[in-house]
């Protein structure tokens, strides 16, 4: 029985959502390891699928997985599970909802989108000593509208490998969908980052380059050259990751998630780019 999952937590104390060796505590273990003890399921261990894994002192509030329960487990349980892994998690991590699946879900294939807030200020004073874990401090006033000048420059399909932490074998072409900053009547700038997938680090590193625009280091199309040039330009840097939250994932209907599962599996080129696969 596929099960989904809507959840949320505070990274600040994880070292990310992946398990890890060595014991550090991360999202996924500290669910598993819930899900195992509220199930009485002794030595198995079901595997969390989520929608986008985030990094260390990365925040969620809209974070989608999927776990697969023997049927027996599941209705067994189901009815207070909710209830009972509120009570075993900690307080930095909760499970919204629980529900079966419908046919062909997967959390993290079948997403169509997913949507990223990044927080910063500018205030001279520093950050409200209460968002201190959610708001990154930037200590030069920033230029708004310069920030979605630039911004706009970088919307749509495009390998966006200057901006990504390589992987062995991974695509760096994603979709970016929506790229805009908002300035909060608290002075907080919010970013909004929507794609169909990001690639490691991406978000961050975007962000860091807008800085630069927003700052006056850089002119409004300096990221969009950097994201012409495809390589990695030491000038942008990787803002720290308490600012970021995952908001949201998106899904299609259910009748077209099995389609999506597929489609989100093959690896992609841009428009005259050579090659297999």
């Amino acid at each position: 029985m596929r099960v989904r999952l809507d959840l949320s937590y505070d990274g600040t104390e994880f070292s990310g959502w992946a398990k890890q060796a060595g014991g550090r505590r991360t999202v996924q273990g500290e669910i598993e390891d819930a899900l195992r003890t509220v199930t009485r399921s002794g030595g198995t261990t079901y595997e969390l699928t989520v929608a986008g894994r985030t990094d260390a002192g990365v925040h969620a509030r809209g974070q989608v997985a999927h776990v697969d329960l023997p049927e027996q487990v599941w209705r067994e349980h189901h009815e207070k599970l909710l209830k009972r892994l509120a009570g075993r998690l900690s307080r930095d991590v909760r499970v919204w909802a629980l529900r079966e699946a419908p046919a062909g879900f997967n959390a993290r294939f079948s997403a169509i989108w997913r949507r990223y807030a990044y927080r910063v200020t500018d205030n001279p004073g520093g950050v409200d000593p209460l968002l201190r874990g959610h708001v990154l401090w930037h200590d030069w006033p920033l230029d708004v509208d310069a920030m979605n000048e630039a911004a706009q420059r970088l919307l749509g399909e495009h390998d966006f490998a200057a901006y990504c932490k390589k992987r062995e074998g991974a695509t760096t072409i994603r979709t970016l969908q929506e790229l805009s900053l908002v300035r909060g009547d608290d002075g907080i700038v919010t970013a909004t980052v929507r794609a169909d997938a990001f690639c490691h680090n991406m978000v961050r590193s975007l962000i860091g380059a807008l800085l630069f625009v927003g700052d006056g280091h850089r002119p409004a199309d300096w990221p969009g050259k950097v994201l012409a040039a495809g390589v990695r330009d030491s000038a942008v840097h990787v803002v720290r990751p308490h600012g970021l939250t995952l908001e949201e994932v998106g899904y299609p209907a259910d009748e077209l998630l099995a389609a999506r599962n597929k489609e989100a599996r093959n690896k992609r080129t841009l428009p005259g780019a050579f090659g297999c696969c």
